[in-house]
């Protein structure tokens, strides 16, 4: 967010804990994206504070409370106040639980798996009405083939992304497997560490794809504790993956910090692992 959003963020935030009986007289920044994560005190709660365009919020809201009530491990809303949606000053507002981090901070790769494996077992037994894995893959072509938006990007390294997110898409897509509801973005940023366990966090990217999308987010070694893991699919699935975090980085209104270096250390990723595969 601008600087100017992030003091009416803020502001929105504590007014709205503070009408609810809760004591915030002061807010943390603990992530600034296209979304601002508080830390509110003393009352200690997290407020996740989006445009109010962004009602992504309430899908989040319902889901995290199914998910919760089928025990699975996922990060909890405040209790203290009622679950829902709040709109204060232009921004949604979501309380969640504050959950203090504890180490140590890497996770082993069995535990990942596991925590997943949950996650995605709760998520079965769900039916939403979420995008497909291949409607995000179609906003980063949208994006590629778009100059304006990616002008910084190269006549050659624009066409080899371009190539890839559509070669791996159908590859992927016409693979027959089974599909299921994901998480959408399970690495390591949306993980907590805490008391109570592995925590995943921010369910806005909710999706419909293979499992072998979802571990594609994940560390390598987090693939070889899942069990019945496709590796040629998740192998494929890790390549269209990079292709479609590449090209949101070169997104002219991209706001990530060193972005554009991720940007081109992460295509000479994509290139050696496509140097890597072997195409019938």
């Amino acid at each position: 967010m601008q600087v100017s959003e992030v003091r009416r963020a803020m502001a929105a935030a504590v007014s709205t804990a503070s009408a609810l009986g809760l004591t915030a007289d002061d807010a943390i920044v603990l992530h600034d994206s296209n979304k601002l994560t508080l830390r509110l005190l003393p009352c200690d709660v997290l407020a996740r504070v989006a445009p109010v365009a962004d009602q992504v919020a309430r899908f989040e809201v319902e889901l995290a409370q199914r998910l919760n009530e089928a025990g699975c491990p996922v990060a909890a809303l405040e209790p203290r106040v009622e679950p829902r949606v709040h709109e204060r000053d232009g921004f949604v507002i979501t309380l969640w639980t504050y959950y203090e981090p504890v180490t140590p901070r890497e996770v082993p790769p069995a535990d990942y798996a596991h925590a997943l494996d949950r996650l995605h077992a709760g998520m079965r037994a769900l039916d939403v009405p979420t995008p497909h894995f291949t409607d995000r893959v179609e906003q980063a072509q949208q994006l590629v083939a778009n100059r304006d938006r990616t002008p910084a990007l190269a006549d050659a390294d624009r066409e080899l992304l371009g190539d890839t997110l559509r070669r791996m898409r159908r590859v992927i897509s016409e693979r027959g497997g089974g599909e299921q509801l994901l998480h959408g973005e399970p690495h390591p940023g949306n993980l907590l560490t805490t008391e109570n366990g592995l925590l995943f966090i921010d369910l806005e990217t909710c999706c419909r794809g293979p499992v072998e999308f979802d571990l594609a987010h994940a560390p390598e070694e987090v693939g070889e504790h899942y069990p019945g893991v496709d590796q040629d699919v998740l192998r494929q699935c890790r390549i269209l993956v990079l292709a479609v975090i590449t090209a949101w980085r070169w997104d002219r209104g991209d706001q990530l910090p060193n972005g554009r270096r991720l940007a081109t250390e992460w295509l000479g990723q994509m290139r050696a692992a496509l140097a890597r595969e072997s195409w019938s």
